[in-house]
């Protein structure tokens, strides 16, 4: 008898669920919700993993240990995240195609600790799996959820492209290209927000430098796939921030672009068809999201130049759409080269923090 008690016992310890690691080697999988994920992300329970496309997509985990590393999968060899500890940036994350174990720190104090990993770039590097945390510790730790969800809809500003190439050279990569540092992302940690940044550099609501206008990208889950629908319903914004013409602004004067002819023919569109096309796209926006308080910015870039007519645009769109829960704000031009900087990016939140704040 004395037998039969001690394996049920056993047994019963066995069927337990795992807790603590006592200060082993645990995996935390993609789906366990004790993550906290921010922005447009998916799990695909068939490979076991979480696929990453957007900037400025996170994945965080709160744990009591020493040390803390990744599993991930890169398509190309050409993302990088930022890695946040404990509210600090302390590393550039630089992914290999494949997949991988990647550490992201370690001689830890042995106490509470939450890493982040941001993805700094654009989607057009490929998609990023995310299978795993792996860490060195004896606690796992629930990260309070944010109350207030905040989403970006803007081109290569929002992405945050080549905010931190000091060289000149304005370069895309993401090295160099951090959207953890980006106005909406500085905007969105300042208000405690969780974060959606979809963003795509060169992108227009007209007309791109490429083939997609954010009108046809922007209810996507894969950017890449045209029948990957997002389900707005999962999580409605409290706020969106709409940031494009920028690229617009260019193109309609480049009648020998491709794009311009697919997009145009042969005769630029006039101010009518530009203020239409503007008010079609936020009302898409309203559709999904019926409570929101809507934000048309333009800046910093030349868009908002002396003499720009662009903003001039936005007001005429806005009016035209007679919603009282949508705005516009203006953020003066940088008048320096090249896109925005770190500093120039925290110039674009600080205009707009103080605004929502406001309303």
């Amino acid at each position: 008898m004395r037998v039969l008690l001690t394996s049920l016992f056993l047994f019963l310890i066995a069927c337990q669920p795992v807790q603590k690691s006592t200060g082993k080697q645990s995996e935390i999988s993609f789906d366990n919700t004790k993550l906290y994920y921010e922005g447009r992300v998916k799990p695909n329970n068939q490979i076991k993993a979480t696929e990453m496309y957007w900037p400025g997509t996170s994945v965080s985990l709160k744990f009591k240990g020493t040390a803390v590393s990744a599993v991930l999968e890169d398509e190309k060899g050409e993302n990088y995240f930022t890695v946040v500890l404990d509210g600090k940036q302390i590393s550039v994350l630089a992914l290999s195609q494949g997949k991988k174990e990647y550490v992201l720190a370690e001689n830890l104090a042995d106490t509470v600790h939450q890493i982040e990993l941001h993805k700094r770039n654009d989607w057009i590097h490929g998609k990023t799996l995310f299978y795993a945390y792996q860490y060195k510790g004896d606690t796992l730790l629930d990260i309070t959820k944010k109350e207030t969800f905040i989403e970006f809809y803007g081109d290569s500003i929002t992405v945050g492209y080549g905010n931190e190439d000091t060289t000149g050279k304005d370069r895309s990569t993401g090295d160099v290209t951090n959207n953890y540092l980006a106005y909406g992302a500085l905007t969105a940690r300042a208000l405690n927000a969780e974060y959606s940044c979809i963003a795509h550099s060169g992108i227009g609501i007209m007309v791109s430098w490429d083939d997609l206008t954010m009108p046809e990208e922007f209810d996507r889950w894969n950017p890449e796939d045209a029948n990957d629908s997002w389900d707005f319903s999962k999580k409605q914004a409290d706020i969106v921030v709409v940031n494009l013409f920028q690229n617009d602004s260019w193109l309609v004067k480049r009648n020998n672009h491709p794009q311009f002819k697919r997009r145009f023919g042969v005769e630029a569109p006039s101010d009518e068809y530009i203020i239409d096309s503007y008010v079609s796209f936020v009302q898409k926006i309203r559709s999904h999201y019926p409570k929101a308080e809507i934000v048309c910015i333009l800046g910093n870039m030349d868009v908002t130049k002396k003499g720009s007519q662009w903003p001039e645009f936005v007001k005429q769109a806005v009016a035209k759409t007679g919603d009282k829960k949508m705005h516009t704000l203006f953020v003066s031009y940088k008048d320096s080269p090249g896109h925005p900087k770190v500093y120039e990016q925290a110039a674009i939140a600080e205009k707009l923090i103080g605004y929502l704040k406001q309303i």
